[in-house]
């Protein structure tokens, strides 16, 4: 039985994680901003990524309940989308702050907690989209580079205190991030950029017939009980898995048109 906290446990990858490291018999604590309902086993923590005092309370809630933390996964994020000429400051701001400064934050006091007890996993959740810029989708491109950056100088200076750093990188899945994401709206964006309207329609085709969180859930159950974990695993349907691998055979040049010829650029 591990200790396991997971933020943003109210949909999509965080619930199914959430569901599964429960039926397996682990002690399971989630941050939530608001929970309309609940999973039996899971303990709640109303936490926001965004606040400090948040992020802080919700690693000593466990601390103090469990007196130690096996396994954080940082899974709480959001998506905007759109041109980036058209992507408000504010937009690149909150995209940030969400995705990349909330694992920060969290981290900040998770890492600590790890180092005085000898040991313990970091899984954060990245995306593919943390791997190659995808066409209006940069502002999120950005923010899973940064997790990947991040993650990449965390794990070398934290191995030595019996530490692993894993990356998780999804493709496309059928979850509300699809409906939640913000978009780029204005009527400018569509006339100045024509292939945005496709582009934004393929993107949700694929992600809405994508695979089911539930899929991903059981792969991260494998990582956490695993002696030795990698360093990253892209969990996604073939296509995209051949894709990251093309990325990084091909010229820089060659893949761009290829990405270009898909989001029909």
């Amino acid at each position: 039985m591990k200790v396991i906290l997971i933020t943003g446990i109210t949909s999509g990858f965080g619930k199914a994680m959430a569901e599964r490291f429960a039926s397996e018999g682990h002690k399971v604590y989630g941050t939530h901003r608001r929970a309309d309902e609940r999973i039996p086993g899971v303990v709640y923590l109303k936490a926001d990524v965004q606040s400090e005092e948040d992020c802080k309370a919700a690693v000593d809630a466990v601390m103090e309940a469990e007196g130690r933390i096996d396994v954080f996964i940082s899974n709480a994020g959001m998506g905007i989308g759109g041109p980036l000429e058209f992507s408000s400051l504010e937009d690149a701001q909150r995209q940030m702050d969400i995705n990349w400064m909330g694992m920060v934050r969290m981290l900040h006091f998770v890492v600590p907690v790890m180092r005085r007890q000898g040991g313990g996993r970091i899984l954060c959740v990245s995306s593919i989209g943390g791997l190659m810029g995808l066409p209006f989708q940069g502002l999120y491109s950005a923010s899973k580079f940064a997790i990947e950056g991040y993650c990449e100088a965390l794990r070398l200076e934290i191995r030595g205190f019996g530490i692993d750093v894993v990356l998780i990188e999804p493709g496309d899945f059928a979850t509300s991030f699809t409906a939640q994401r913000k978009s780029v709206s204005g009527a400018e964006a569509y006339e100045v950029y024509k292939s945005y309207a496709k582009s934004l329609a393929s993107i949700e085709h694929d992600e809405t017939s994508g695979l089911k969180p539930e899929f991903l859930a059981r792969k991260v159950s494998r990582i956490v009980a695993c002696r030795r974990p990698r360093y990253n695993y892209v969990i996604a349907s073939l296509e995209q898995r051949l894709s990251v691998i093309i990325k990084r055979l091909l010229p820089a040049r060659w893949f761009a048109a290829i990405l270009a010829s898909y989001y029909k650029l």
